[in-house]
């Protein structure tokens, strides 16, 4: 019979914080992570300022290059680099 771990390290209450902010985290990973939180300040804090960190990002309204775009980049600084080096 598989050990039910309720309790996780920082390290992986970090990751699922990291994924329950872009909505790719399951229930069972959130039930963890609060259940960490209530001890670990640290992880609160982690937490705390990742939630701010998407907030500002979000309210930034940053527009992204689309894929097309950073390829042509990608490939003229390709160029640019291999032209330096002849």
């Amino acid at each position: 019979m598989a050990k039910i771990r309720i309790v996780i390290p920082c390290d992986e209450a970090n990751h699922v914080c990291d994924k329950t902010q872009y909505k790719n985290a399951t229930l069972w990973e959130k039930i963890k992570l609060n259940i960490h939180l209530l001890y670990c300040r640290a992880c609160r804090e982690y937490t705390k300022n990742n939630t701010k960190l998407s907030k500002a990002i979000a309210k930034s309204k940053v527009e992204c290059l689309d894929k097309c775009d950073k390829e042509k980049m990608k490939q003229k600084l390709e160029e640019a680099i291999n032209e330096h080096r002849t």
